[in-house]
């Protein structure tokens, strides 16, 4: 019995060998803040260079977690990100299940109505948002971020490219059986859009996370901030202290790190479904 060798070619290694660079270019700086958190602001000065701290000490990130109300910028960036996650997830599934199977007047008209506002920039629409908000006074609070993100064009689109690939058939033995719209969309759909949602929740949990226009322009008590917004205020006060700064940094970066670890394998999915279609 021969045993094959699996071998190369010289294009498929340059591949590989491209990609590695890149993947290290990009890692390194995340790398280097990481183990700058764990150094003093005078041996990151003195040896900027270095990535392994020669003394490790945690002083950055009891600097962070006691001479800063953190504690009070994650839980606001946790309730907005994970609210806003959950309904943009129900919104889209629902209504792009709505658009994919059902037969209405209107429908291809509102759909793509719904396209084009993808097209508008966001710097638009941030001064009517603002007013809105002010006017039925949710100035300053958190919902001034929940609200305005609560429905997803991107998510609509995505759902319902994935509904169409869903046969017709599987509703409509649902339906002889007896089973209802909801039960439908619960028992049949949403098993089926797994991967969809496991994408759709990471470009939502990533983008609603790192958003810093949004809380800057809604609110304005530093209790209130998001984590983005407030390492900025943050950066600004410790402007001395690099390690507390990086520290800061580092801790922002532990719940998107945990979501992509749990998510990762229905992103994967969802990008391959995506891209065989």
């Amino acid at each position: 019995m021969v045993n094959a060798k699996k071998s190369y070619s010289p294009l498929v290694a340059l591949i590989i060998t491209v990609l590695f660079i890149v993947s290290a270019v990009i890692v390194t700086p995340y790398i280097w803040m990481l183990f700058a958190s764990f150094k003093t602001t005078n041996e990151i000065r003195q040896n900027p260079g270095a990535i392994v701290p020669i003394k490790w000490t945690l002083s950055g990130y009891i600097t962070v977690i006691t001479q800063s109300p953190f504690f009070y910028w994650l839980r606001n960036s946790a309730i907005i990100t994970v609210s806003v996650t959950l309904i943009v997830l129900f919104t889209s599934t629902i209504t792009g299940y709505v658009f994919a199977k059902y037969r209405f007047k209107g429908k291809n008209a509102m759909f793509w109505l719904i396209l084009a506002s993808m097209m508008v920039p966001s710097q638009i629409t941030m001064i009517p948002n603002f007013l809105i908000i002010n006017a039925i006074g949710l100035y300053n609070t958190l919902y001034a971020l929940i609200v305005p993100s609560m429905v997803s064009a991107f998510g609509i689109f995505l759902c319902r490219q994935f509904c169409e690939d869903i046969p017709n058939s599987l509703c409509d033995a649902a339906i002889i059986d007896g089973a209802g719209d909801f039960r439908i969309f619960y028992q049949i759909i949403i098993p089926q859009l797994r991967p969809c949602i496991g994408a759709l929740a990471i470009f939502t949990f990533l983008g609603v996370w790192n958003d810093y226009m949004g809380p800057l322009i809604m609110l304005a008590e530093v209790r209130n901030m998001t984590l983005p917004l407030a390492l900025s205020f943050f950066s600004t006060q410790r402007s001395n202290d690099i390690g507390a700064v990086m520290a800061a940094s580092s801790l922002i970066m532990i719940p998107v790190t945990i979501v992509f670890l749990c998510f990762q394998s229905q992103f994967i999915k969802g990008i391959t479904m995506t891209g065989i279609k």
